[in-house]
């Protein structure tokens, strides 16, 4: 995916590998170029994750830093002009590095409060009505962060940032039948606490 959410093309690949070599020079305009192409859709990823605005601009600058350090590995495994180069994916690298960022938070406030988010059993049927009527009242975010770290990035890169299964995947580090595994026990969790708070009520 581009940054606008569409498909990568080879050209844009083969840009983002040329980006790369820039930032690997220490160029600071491919930095800001960087920032100004990827960090609203990082900072989204983030903030629906760990849900707090602070939090969540504080990720996508750890990201941004952690590809500033990388570029220069980056930049020797995906030579720009090469078909090694047309490989990498800027967005699927940074979704995954700002993925795993917001769950280590999560992870590291869980365990200071103490706090267990136990994983639900995959007994109900899919959720995806429940998730695309999103949020009228806010309910639909306080269930999604609710929901186990893991579970919860599988709902936000699908129904939030409109990832193909393939690409949630990449960015979350896992194959696709994994992912799918994954995502469907989500969609079953956040589908049995839709029906828990209507009973509640």
């Amino acid at each position: 995916m581009t940054a606008s959410g569409e498909p990568s093309s080879p050209a844009s690949r083969a840009d983002d590998a040329a980006l790369v070599a820039r930032l690997a020079a220490r160029d600071p305009v491919a930095l800001r170029e960087v920032i100004a192409g990827y960090a609203g859709q990082l900072n989204r990823i983030a903030y629906r994750m760990v849900g707090n605005p602070h939090e969540a601009e504080d990720i996508v600058q750890e990201a941004m830093l952690r590809l500033w350090d990388h570029a220069p590995r980056l930049a020797a495994r995906h030579p720009a002009g090469t078909p090694a180069g047309g490989a990498l994916r800027l967005s699927g690298w940074l979704g995954r590095v700002t993925t795993n960022l917001a769950i280590d938070k999560l992870r590291l406030a869980r365990r200071v409060s103490g706090e267990e988010v136990p994983e639900r059993a995959d007994e109900a049927p899919l959720a995806d009505a429940m998730i695309e009527a999103d949020e009228r009242d806010g309910a639909t975010r306080a269930l999604v962060l609710a929901l186990p770290e893991r579970q919860r990035a599988a709902i936000v890169l699908t129904y939030y940032e409109d990832l193909p299964n393939a690409e949630a995947a990449e960015a979350m580090d896992m194959n696709i039948k994994a992912f799918e595994s994954l995502l469907h026990r989500a969609r079953a969790a956040l589908r049995q606490a839709f029906e828990g708070q209507g009973e509640a009520r």
